[in-house]
């Protein structure tokens, strides 16, 4: 068959396990990484990117321990890079070993990865993502009062959290280096969490302290490399309409209008199958001949084969 590319957006359940330490991330990740090199065998060229909520949170909260005057505490978008070389660097190991297993001749690279943002995006005016832990009322108000930058929100009655923005993809610095490295038959590691959102002022490039959703990263990396397939792993085997209701139902292969129709009837969760669909959705519509497709992790080789899965296409 020929070539193409695609895209492999790994939910933080690929990667988050256990107690959390580096031991039990790294166990998750071989199992992970097994089920990839199925889809490389067949003979794709792939990007993989993945979530990172939990390993930033984790390293924002090291930061926060840590401060003093001696070890200032680094701000978001530099613990996002940090994650980023984490993470990359646990699975550009595992793949290494396990391709040499399997006698496949490929490289690999992991590429920390800047993502472009619009400092007039109306996300800017409206923080809503939490992130880091919890803290009482008292000492959030405490902290926002010393800091007024900083913002915390009540959380679902679970304490209160700092809140950041969220603004929408509208660039990959390094796409072309991706696009040079998979024309160099490299599987690529990317745009990590998300990617470390930045933005232009004059010619400088300033880090953002917020967060991108990985899927929409995704979705904009795999239109840049020009792409085939949109692959968005997550929990459950296929997106669902009327979901946990005794009519639920599991869609298998759909148009891009028929998706729409289903979000605009607000049949996905926000913040969980919204944002996926949403961006398999976008990518699908960027050109004629791509598709999206959602599904778990233990299914994504029969998803690809076309043997379950939620396939969005053109028509």
């Amino acid at each position: 068959m020929k070539e193409q590319k695609i895209v492999i957006a790994l939910g933080g359940n690929a990667i988050q396990a256990g107690d959390g330490s580096a031991q039990a991330q790294q166990k998750a990740i071989e199992k992970t990484v097994s089920q990839l090199v199925k889809i490389i065998k067949l003979g794709y060229q792939a990007v993989i990117t993945h979530g990172n909520g939990p390993q930033v949170g984790n390293i924002l909260l090291q930061q926060i321990k840590a401060h003093s005057k001696q070890t200032p505490a680094m701000p978001l978008d530099t613990c996002g890079a940090m994650s980023q070389g984490m993470i990359g660097y646990w699975l550009e190991k595992q793949m290494n070993t396990q391709l040499r297993k399997e006698g496949i001749s490929k490289e690999v690279a992991a590429i920390v990865t800047q993502v472009e943002v619009d400092p007039k995006d109306p996300a800017f005016n409206n923080p809503t993502k939490p992130i880091g832990p919890f803290y009482s009322e008292e000492e959030a108000k405490k902290i926002m009062e010393e800091d007024d930058e900083i913002i915390f929100k009540e959380d679902a009655g679970r304490g209160w959290r700092r809140v950041v923005v969220s603004p929408k993809p509208i660039n990959i610095l390094e796409y072309k280096s991706i696009k040079t490295l998979i024309q160099n038959d490299y599987i690529v590691i990317a745009a990590g969490g998300g990617g470390i959102p930045v933005y232009r002022h004059n010619d400088r490039i300033i880090g953002v302290e917020g967060v991108i959703d990985k899927d929409f990263a995704s979705e904009k990396l795999a239109e840049l490399i020009d792409a085939d397939i949109l692959l968005i792993l997550t929990e459950v085997e296929n997106v669902y309409i009327h979901f946990n209701k005794p009519e639920q139902k599991a869609l298998k292969e759909i148009s891009f209008r028929e998706a729409e129709k289903y979000m605009k009837q607000g049949q996905f969760a926000q913040g969980s199958m919204l944002p996926k669909v949403e961006a398999a959705v976008n990518f699908v519509k960027s050109k004629p001949g791509r598709k999206g497709v959602i599904t778990s992790l233990d299914k994504a080789l029969d998803a690809i084969l076309g043997k379950t899965g939620t396939v969005i296409k053109t028509e």
